[in-house]
């Protein structure tokens, strides 16, 4: 039986070395010199050198004359090192009169190094080692650094994946419990955002609606209700008016919201913007401009930004939404009722934005309305969890 020949490795390609000088002479006796470690090109003009440099292939390093017929080496050097293909190509400058070498030029124009003529084949051989040697490494730190940023960015991705599913499954667990809610969720979200870049230039605002706010207040936006988890279903669920013992209750979301999401920046440890910014939401919603609101009474700039538009964004999907007790108003009925209370229940500057985008908020519902459909197979499943859960959430 024959054997099998040996696989043979290719051996490493050798680095290429682009030696730029107009004296051919030169050119020969750089390259007999390196050509048993490297590649060897010639260049002798500026042109030459250029398009060697932005080839497919481009030079590992560059040995490049001070003097050429086209061009000051120099020159050449500073446009290599403009270039983004080039600029990490090392250059080694080649003078014929060292004490004619101006240090300062050599790197201010990016110049590696530089080697006086006439050249010496040990310093030759040992500065290219050198500069080849530093290339590999920065090379190999550029690499790992591409490597990292694209696993931080992958990363990042996924975290906020995660973040914004687990957002919506909590917002979802607290709305399952509420047969009227439908798409809520979604559209609150897009008012608060269309409302956030409107005032995002206000003087009052535009401190804090900063474009990464106004991606928290979005994120956060769900999350405002989530303290209804711990209102009994015989309230949240009531199919007419609260008694006013009743509402009591019902007024105690906004603490239990904010508790639970305290709870988690106590937990972690550490202060998320992300928490901070959905506590005050849960928590702050239900005040009002005036001070009639709860559960604090707060007034005016002493209600937090991000509940504040919130506030108008929650009453204007309450108001178009149908409910259980009373049919849906239309959106021009909606729009009067805010414009009624601006001053009153809501921050005037809030209000006038709104009454400019007021359209935006109507595209808004019409695009993620809810259907019979929709809320019939909400209302059956509610059906279904009180038939299956003994007792009531409290």
């Amino acid at each position: 039986m024959n054997a099998k020949p040996l696989a043979v490795d290719s051996p490493p390609e050798k680095p290429m070395i682009l030696v730029v000088d107009n004296t051919p002479g030169s050119q020969a006796w750089v390259q007999h010199l390196l050509e048993d470690l490297y590649e060897v090109q010639g260049a002798g003009t500026a042109e030459a050198t250029w398009a060697a440099a932005l080839s497919d292939s481009p030079p590992d390093l560059i040995l490049l004359a001070a003097v050429l017929p086209d061009a000051d080496g120099y020159a050449v050097c500073r446009k290599l090192k403009a270039n983004a293909k080039t600029r990490d190509i090392p250059v080694i400058m080649l003078t014929a009169d060292v004490g004619a070498v101006d240090d300062h030029m050599l790197f201010t124009v990016g110049a590696s190094d530089y080697i006086a003529k006439p050249l010496s084949p040990p310093t030759v051989r040992a500065r290219i080692k050198t500069h080849l040697a530093l290339k590999g490494a920065a090379d190999f730190l550029n690499d790992k650094y591409s490597f990292l940023q694209s696993e931080i960015t992958a990363r990042t991705r996924e975290a906020n994946a995660i973040q914004d599913g687990t957002i919506m499954a909590m917002a979802l667990l607290a709305e399952t419990r509420d047969a009227d809610t439908g798409n809520h969720i979604r559209r609150t979200q897009l008012y608060v955002r269309a409302l956030g870049w409107k005032l995002c230039n206000h003087p009052r605002f535009k401190t804090y609606l900063t474009v990464a706010n106004i991606t928290l207040l979005f994120k956060a936006a769900p999350l405002h209700d989530i303290g209804k988890v711990g209102v009994p279903d015989r309230i949240l669920q009531k199919p007419g008016k609260l008694t006013p013992e009743e509402f009591e209750i019902m007024k105690t979301h906004t603490t239990l919201g904010r508790d639970a999401i305290a709870h988690a920046e106590l937990e972690l440890g550490t202060e998320v913007p992300f928490l901070t910014m959905a506590r005050e939401i849960a928590y702050c919603h239900q005040e009002k401009w005036d001070g009639s609101g709860y559960p604090q009474g707060l007034v005016g700039d002493d209600i937090p930004i991000a509940a504040r538009l919130m506030a108008l964004a929650d009453v204007y999907d309450a108001l178009i939404s149908r409910r259980i007790y009373r049919a849906a108003m239309s959106h021009a009925e909606a729009v009067k009722v805010i414009e009624h209370v601006k001053g009153k229940h809501f921050d005037p500057d809030v209000v006038d934005a709104f009454l400019e985008i007021h359209e935006q908020f109507n595209a808004i519902a019409m695009s993620y309305h809810d259907s019979d459909a929709d809320l019939q197979k909400k209302a059956d499943f509610l059906e279904l969890s009180r038939a299956s859960t003994p007792g009531e959430l409290s």
